[in-house]
């Protein structure tokens, strides 16, 4: 009974240091992400806001 608990622990101490290893990557555009942040500086700020109270990319990116 005991080597079967002992095994019952090796599996899944490999299962669990396996699944440990696995990366998910999800890549989006430049340019689609940079489009859907326009439009949310827009919708944040309001389009009718004058262009320079609106920050740009790279000051919103800091």
């Amino acid at each position: 009974m005991r080597a079967n608990f002992f095994r019952l622990w090796a599996a899944l101490a490999v299962v669990g240091l396996l699944s440990a290893c696995v990366t998910i990557n999800i890549y989006f555009p430049a340019a689609a992400a940079e489009k859907v942040a326009d439009r949310l500086l827009d919708d944040i700020w309001g389009a009718d806001a004058p262009a320079a109270q609106k920050p740009t990319n790279s000051e919103v990116q800091k």
